[in-house]
């Protein structure tokens, strides 16, 4: 069944199954009426005499020009192939999906002008899996995400590339193998499907789905990490959490209580151990990936309000007034993304500070160096550990904000801009990163918590090794490590790791 989306009242749980689960959508048919009113007002428009942006004008800097009646066709289809200037990879169908979602949302306001029929092919192309090649770079996320978007309409429009049903095609040629016309765009049409942040929105929810699932396969890590170290679970009691009061560090701390509750090996050394504290990287998980838990959950907010937003310009509105204003610059996509990188980053971070300590005996309470049960003969996981430094760090330099730059466009008409879509777009490498680096835990954990034998961890956390070892069996001597850590990455992205409880983000 395909998934319906009521603009105003999208969740993102309906935007993630649309981006991880390959479903259709389509919009509620409550939207049809003000589609149909404003679509009407923008023809009337477009057949008088008095000029209105992208009605019957050029576009940006040459907005102050004049188009004829029966030129407006041919200004909305110039429009898009003049606009096809994107370049780069590719967009996952994923997240093709999700833009051409965002974009039902945003056109079932109502005030974008367009027909029905604009509606009506993007739901088909949806449900007969027709998805536009839609190249990542080439918008500065102003006056729309212009580029990107105008590779989505050509597609409708019957030019460009596009994949049916995962094979790659031009347009024409996929449409027609999905029974599907070209579209002739009518008037402001081009522009209402170019004008918008949807492929910003779209990358930037890839990149919050994505490191809502490495913050919670990290807590799932970290509690490991403490047991195999021995470390206090003294420092993750609630009243300790509750006087500093901040929403994220104390479901951080629940969560952590919840999954060592049970572990001999915690209960061994409750008693008689000469340690005062223990590092940051183990006592302070709650502090630290709590305020990330708080960054993602207000980067969530901002990135749902957006995925129901009209962002097209000019909007027609119920009076009938038709208003040019800058609902396409995408500053607040672009903060919420740099939000989700720096969280991104700072989980992993101390995720890799936790294996750098599991692999020094002179801070793991007893294990042995690499984890490895003959150093020197063996390394162990000293380059894995390396690894995980070498993904934190390059993190790390991804992080640094693009929202504060800008720079002038289009004869400097567009004179200021967010930078949203590369803002977006390196979220996906980014928690590709972070994945590996908790995958890597993963690993380090599983097998210094092994040896800790025969005390065990506590039955959640047991059970989550019983999966990793159907995968990876323990490293008893030294052996290709590439092909162990990819997976371990892969049961960290798929959600293989999760344990109860979960946490909500919304």
């Amino acid at each position: 069944m395909p998934v319906t989306l009521t603009p105003g009242d999208v969740t993102l749980a309906q935007l993630e199954a649309i981006y991880r689960n390959g479903e259709p959508a389509v919009l509620d048919p409550s939207a049809k009426q003000g589609i149909d009113f404003s679509a009407d007002r923008i023809a009337s428009v477009a057949a008088g005499a008095d000029p209105v942006y992208g009605v019957n004008t050029g576009f940006g800097k040459l907005a102050n020009k004049r188009i004829a009646p029966e030129d407006v066709e041919t200004l909305q289809r110039n429009l898009i192939l003049s606009h096809c200037a994107g370049v780069g990879e590719a967009l996952s169908e994923g997240v093709t999906r999700l833009v051409m979602a965002l974009k039902l949302i945003s056109l079932g306001r109502g005030v974008s002008g367009v027909r029905y029929d604009v509606v009506d092919q993007l739901e088909k192309m949806l449900a007969q899996e027709v998805l536009p090649i839609i190249p990542s770079q080439g918008s500065v996320g102003a006056s729309g995400d212009l580029a990107p978007l105008a590779h989505m309409a050509a597609v409708m429009m019957g030019e460009g590339e596009a994949t049916y049903r995962g094979d790659r095609m031009p347009a024409k040629n996929a449409l027609a193998a999905a029974n599907l016309k070209p579209i002739t765009l009518a008037a402001k049409e081009g522009l209402g499907l170019i004008n918008g942040t949807q492929v910003s929105t779209a990358l930037a929810l890839k990149g919050l789905f994505d490191a809502w699932r490495a913050t919670q396969a990290a807590l799932v890590t970290g509690a490991m990490s403490t047991d195999a170290a021995m470390g206090s679970a003294a420092p993750f009691r609630p009243e300790v959490h509750e006087v500093r009061g901040h929403q994220g560090q104390i479901d951080a701390a629940a969560f952590l209580r919840a999954v060592m509750d049970g572990s001999e090996i915690r209960e061994s050394h409750r008693n008689d151990d000469d340690r005062v504290q223990d590092p940051y990287c183990i006592r302070c998980q709650p502090q630290v990936m709590g305020a990330c838990i708080d960054l993602l959950r207000q980067a969530a907010k901002t990135l749902q309000i957006e995925s129901n937003a009209a962002t097209d310009n000019p909007l027609v509105f119920k009076d009938g007034a038709i208003i040019s204003g800058g609902n396409f610059h995408a500053e607040p996509v672009a903060f919420a993304a740099d939000q989700v990188a720096l969280a991104v980053a700072e989980i992993g971070s101390i995720a890799q500070r936790r294996i750098a300590l599991m692999v020094d005996p002179t801070l793991s309470y007893g294990l042995p160096a690499f984890l490895t049960p003959e150093p020197g003969l063996n390394s162990g996981f000293m380059i894995a550990e390396v690894t995980s430094a070498a993904l934190m760090s390059e993190n790390k330099q991804r992080a640094a904000p693009a929202s504060v730059d800008s720079t002038p466009t289009s004869c400097n008409q567009e004179d200021h801009v967010s930078m949203a879509c590369h803002a977006a777009r390196r979220l996906g490498p980014m928690t590709d990163n972070l994945f590996r680096i908790v995958g890597i835990e993963l690993l380090t954990a599983t097998q210094g918590i092994e040896m800790r034998a025969p005390l065990k961890t506590s039955p959640a956390l047991v059970r989550v090794i019983a999966k990793v070892r159907t995968q990876v069996p323990a490293l008893v001597g030294d052996r290709f490590m590439a092909n162990d850590l990819s997976t371990a990455a892969d049961m960290a992205a798929n959600d293989a790791v999760a344990t109860e409880p979960t946490l909500q983000l919304l």
